[in-house]
């Protein structure tokens, strides 16, 4: 398996990414499966906050493996806050991770309940002095996870994303995306679990506070599948439907998962 070629078949995916990253096999891995009798209540896990600033979205790309939202993360504009962390992390980049039907495709698993769809919010912290020095640092990023289920409502939230989706249809295609809120993508609690882990994408470094909200958003049927129909392959090359970018739950080892409600 070349270096750059990982992915999600069963010739590059997740059983196999330790080959040519040995910390996808490390003792602080994500996705988790979390368990509420394991789970601790911590009166001390204060409310996160998060402040964004609606013009810092700059494009959304399709990579091949998934959709992406890229925000400029030059200065202090859009910060998350609060919660575990110390200090304000700047807003990177969201991405999903998704299934091929509606019975699966979140990342993390809630007690044995798998959601459509995973969105991810990655902050980096701006005392590592850039994105790369903060993979380097335990504490140099944090990421909110929200979670994706199918009901009959759709939520609006999503709509924005999606409408831009028929023009990043193939692998390598970017598009301006400007002027967005990410804040409209949270759910109304401020519950989360919390733990130490690492990126759920080589090189799968440990570097990630997680912060997982409890609260699910909700997405319609047909909003999955505008997601589904991304191509995981340049335009030249046939359509192959980019599903099922996600990496199964990885072992605890000892860690704890904190709650920040009963």
């Amino acid at each position: 398996m070349a270096q750059s070629v990982w992915g999600y078949d069963s010739d590059n995916g997740p059983e196999r990414w330790h080959e040519n990253y040995p910390m996808a096999k490390g003792d602080k891995q994500s996705p988790i499966e979390i368990n509420s009798k394991d789970v601790r209540h911590d009166s001390s896990l204060s409310a996160w906050h998060a402040s964004y600033d609606p013009g810092a979205a700059k494009t959304i790309l399709n990579n091949g493996r998934t959709c992406r939202v890229v925000f400029d993360d030059t200065f202090d504009r859009s910060v998350l806050r609060g919660g575990a962390l110390t200090g304000a992390y700047r807003l990177r980049q969201l991405h999903l991770h998704w299934g091929s039907s509606d019975d699966h495709g979140s990342e993390h698993v809630i007690d044995g309940v798998k959601y459509a769809a995973e969105l991810h919010m990655v902050h980096w912290n701006p005392k590592h002095g850039n994105f790369a020095g903060a993979l380097k640092q335990p504490d140099g990023v944090a990421v909110v996870g929200i979670f994706l289920k199918v009901g009959k409502t759709p939520k609006p939230e999503m709509k924005r994303i999606l409408e831009e989706i028929e023009n990043i249809k193939t692998k390598g295609k970017e598009a301006p995306f400007q002027h967005f809120d990410p804040s409209i993508l949270f759910p109304k609690s401020r519950d989360y679990w919390t733990y130490h882990g690492s990126f759920t994408t080589p090189p799968c470094e440990e570097c990630i506070t997680w912060i997982l909200l409890r609260e699910p958003i909700e997405v319609s049927s047909d909003q999955m599948a505008k997601l589904r129909s991304l191509s995981k392959n340049d335009e030249n090359e046939p359509v192959m439907p980019l599903v099922d970018n996600w990496r199964p739950p990885q072992p605890l080892k000892g860690r704890i998962v904190r709650a920040s409600f009963k």
